[in-house]
């Protein structure tokens, strides 16, 4: 039976195994068990230097990552008390928080401003180096009991007075200590597909997120995989990349996940035979259900088997929709007062539509008008600051949220109580149950049942949020009232009139904030309130992303605004607008529609229609990183390419000594003059880097190899495929579009990266015609930002008046290949600026 949480930091068995990864920039950071521990040690004597002791408060303000994790152990090794806070929170809310706590430390990162805070700051993102100078071996922790404060969770972001609970080590370990014996006997099995691992999407700074992305997992021996996008492409893409086991979620994003789903058979024109399989599977077994959706589970990989859902009830429509297509749907019930959780589906034995069984050692029970209560060791001792406990004399605390429980144990939610529409006939209506039918129609992106005042008492009404704003909306209320009892008939509706409701950092509906806007509109003499969908919706977040991008003014913002003419968006603009849209509608915009003249109204169609036309067709070779062509490549270099290059060109090569001690990955760049240029690269490096070498090749030229054009002969179309085979395979070479679509490129780099390849990219895009070395692309800067490796300037002189007079081979010393410092930027560079010092770095080695 554990004690406190600090028991979490014994690895002895798993010490060099992953425990956690994040994707910082392009590349891919992964923190074994034994350097989480090591950095926990290091943090508890930076407090210690910083003289933060036992019942000191630390602000965290900071995105997932595994340093949060590090941070978080080394304040309770120390005994100080950790307040995370949503990355969302505005600096207003951080002030009043920290009013309540007066931390002595601010942990922030992913670009936070917190200037008005006069609390001593520490960045996240570079706490390896600020700790780097202490020692790692193991700290003696400070007096810790059970009882003690480990942390304070704020739970609301809009009051005045913000409501911080105070949860003990006692209370989370009461949730904890009673999973651990129930998945022993199963540790067994889990060597077989070992190591679990699971995609993170809850923030750490929410009490679940920390339970399913820190805890669970290390009784597993498991990885975590933390990501910040919420885009469904961005999420399938990590699953099957890192063969993810299991996704932990709020309701919402399994949602979008399965909306995509949908639109990918609806794209195929083969949305009727989905609906058609799916209503099969329900009656048929799991392994047939498995091989009717073998096309889905290749999507997501082989390993992934599970969803956990969390934070909110999940809709018995996308329950059933993942379960049919063959996948565990894991379903909790908790809140913040009671440490997270209090019931849970078994993985194995799931009952269908519940929130679980109460966990051993919790007591669940309803009252008379169905309010869940919870009584247990997980309950919070109160709310900082404030000395009333949040339980009634005999130990129950009312959790506010109407249920149901079955003969076996299991629980359903309803509504929450404060939710719940009590008709003038006394009649209780529970929204979700009004919410779910609504959303079970097709035209229907999402709902919302609010109780308003009308002639005959308290009724519900519908806020609608439409796929198509062109779809019947009185149509679509009168089929989900087929669906309904008479006393939950819907008679009053409306459109909401932007692109999204407002959502809290779980996808919660702000229920408060769409009914305060629906006050501001106009009801309909049918009932039906009515607005202006598509001028609401740029008034929305699409402007203000705009606006924050360009540096206009929302308001001023035309919508028949082109975004690189009238807006001055180039390229690096229309990516950061492009992923910020992307994230926060959770849908998929190809880049290669969203050009420099779309306008604010073309954004809101590709937004509405949730995906565009299809995307430009360029192919990332992912199989010239395997066997056997690593090793065909690699033959064929030192047999053919290298004895060639030499025998051609007898280039000499300056520089190459400041490679000494340089290891990979390595972003090289270099100008570009012939295409032999990347064999004289390669020539001049040293071993370590010859058989780990990728090249960036201008993508437009790649894809006509690989896709020739239908009117040419049959003979050339295969001479241009072999040649796109031969520079994959001899060369390692990858697209990187001019014009658009490099933002799958620059993914596909870091992944390279990932994998111990050093890249090589040119910079000018383009051969040059005359000699001269021309400027380059700001991308490259971008690239060199996201990847933050370091970046080695070369330069090739001499070939291009060898290929001006068309001679093949060159005189000893007449080609000259040069290699400059390595160079480190900073993660606050301007990429503009970066690709003028590269510039300037290559041009320099004249």
């Amino acid at each position: 039976m554990r004690e406190n949480l600090l028991s979490f930091l014994d690895c002895t068995d798993r010490g060099n195994e992953t425990a956690f990864a994040y994707r910082r920039g392009l590349r891919l950071s992964k923190w074994s068990y034994s350097r989480l521990r090591n950095a926990a040690f290091q943090f508890a004597r930076e407090l210690e230097r910083r003289q933060i002791a036992k019942g000191d408060r630390v602000l965290f303000w900071a995105e997932s990552s595994p340093e949060w994790v590090a941070a978080f152990f080394g304040c309770l090794l120390r005994g100080a008390i950790a307040v995370p806070l949503d990355i969302e929170s505005s600096a207003d809310f951080v002030i009043r928080v920290q009013d309540q706590v007066a931390a002595k430390l601010l942990l922030y990162g992913g670009g936070i401003k917190c200037d008005r805070l006069e609390t001593p700051k520490l960045s996240l993102d570079r706490l390896s180096d600020e700790i780097s100078d202490h020692s790692t071996e193991p700290v003696s922790p400070s007096d810790i009991r059970s009882t003690d404060v480990a942390e304070i969770i704020f739970t609301s972001g809009t009051t005045a007075d913000p409501k911080g609970v105070c949860l003990t080590h006692k209370n989370i370990l009461a949730n904890i200590n009673p999973l651990e014996p129930q998945i022993q006997p199963y540790l067994k099995y889990e060597r077989i597909f070992h190591p679990v691992r699971f995609l993170n999407l809850l923030p750490l700074s929410h009490v679940f997120g920390q339970f399913m992305g820190i805890l669970v997992p290390s009784l597993l021996g498991g990885e975590v995989y933390f990501q910040d996008s919420l885009n469904p492409s961005e999420i399938i893409s990590t699953v099957r990349k890192n063969r993810i086991s299991v996704i932990v979620s709020v309701p919402r994003v399994l949602d979008s996940l399965r909306y995509k789903i949908e639109r990918d058979y609806e794209a195929r024109g083969k949305a009727e035979l989905l609906q058609r399989k799916l209503q099969v599977a329900e009656n048929v077994h799991f392994l047939k259900r498995w091989w009717m959706f073998r096309r889905v589970h290749s999507q997501f990989g082989w390993k992934f088997w599970s969803l956990l859902s969390g934070g909110a009830a999940l809709s018995a429509e996308t329950e059933a929709f993942w379960r049919r297509m063959g996948f565990a749907v894991v379903q909790g019930y908790g809140m913040t007062e009671a440490a997270a959780l209090v019931t849970v589906n078994h993985p194995f034995n799931l009952s269908r539509r519940s929130i679980g069984k109460t966990l051993p050692g919790h007591e669940v029970r309803l009252d008379e008008h169905g309010e869940i209560l919870i009584r247990g060791d997980n309950i919070s001792p109160g709310y900082w600051g404030d000395r009333r406990t949040l339980t009634s004399d005999d130990g129950w605390l009312r959790t506010g949220d109407v249920g149901e429980l079955d003969d076996q144990g299991n629980l359903y939610f309803k509504s929450r109580q404060k939710d719940v529409i009590v008709t003038g006939a006394g009649t209780n209506i529970y929204p979700d149950d009004l919410e779910a039918a609504l959303n079970s129609q097709p035209d229907v992106r999402d709902s919302v049942v609010l109780g308003i005042d009308g002639p005959r008492g308290t009724e519900p009404m519908a806020v609608l949020l439409l796929r198509d704003e062109k779809a019947d909306a009185a149509t679509i209320v009168k089929k989900a009232n087929d669906a309904l009892n008479p006393y939950q008939q819907i008679r009053r509706w409306s459109i909401w009139p932007e692109e999204d409701f407002p959502r809290t950092t779980t996808q919660k509906i702000r229920k408060a904030v769409v009914l305060e806007k629906l006050s501001e509109l106009a009801v309909a003499d049918n009932g039906s309130t009515r607005s202006s969908g598509t001028a609401a919706a740029r008034a929305s977040f699409i402007l203000n992303a705009v606006a924050r991008v360009s540096g206009e003014v929302a308001d001023t913002v035309d919508s028949a605004a082109h975004l690189e003419t009238d807006l001055n968006l180039d390229s690096l603009d229309r990516v950061e607008l492009l992923g910020a849209l992307e994230d926060h509608y959770q849908v998929d915009i190809d880049e290669a529609a969203f050009t420099a003249a779309t306008t604010i109204d073309d954004i809101e169609k590709m937004i509405r229609q949730g995906a565009t036309e299809k995307a430009t067709r360029y192919e990332y070779p992912r199989w010239a990183r395997r066997f056997p062509i690593t090793w065909i490549r690699s033959v064929v270099f030192y047999l053919v390419i290298l004895p060639l290059t030499r025998l051609m060109s007898r280039a000499s090569v300056t520089g190459s000594d400041r490679l000494r001690g340089v290891e990979g990955p390595v972003l090289f760049v270099s100008n570009h003059i012939a295409m032999v240029d990347a064999a004289l690269i390669l020539r001049a490096l040293p071993a370590r880097f010859q058989t780990r070498f990728a090249i960036a090749m201008e993508g437009e030229v790649l894809r006509d190899y690989r896709h020739p054009s239908r009117s040419i002969s049959w003979y050339r179309r295969w001479i241009s495929v072999a040649k796109y085979f031969l520079l994959v395979s001899v060369f390692n070479v990858f697209p990187l579009p001019q014009k658009s679509g490099f933002r799958k490129s620059f993914e596909f780099a870091g992944e390279t990266m990932d994998r111990g390849y050093s890249v090589l990219v040119f910079p000018e895009g383009r051969r040059t015609p005359d000699g001269e070395m021309k400027p380059f692309k700001d991308g490259i800067g971008l690239l060199t930002k996201s990847l933050g490796v370091p970046v080695v300037p070369a330069r090739i002189e001499g070939l291009y008046e060898l290929k001006v007079s068309r001679r093949f081979f060159a005189r000893p010393g007449e080609i000259v290949v040069s290699i400059g410092e390595p160079a480190q930027f900073r993660d606050d560079d301007d990429p503009s600026e970066i690709a003028r010092d590269l510039q300037n770095r290559v041009a320099s080695l004249a």
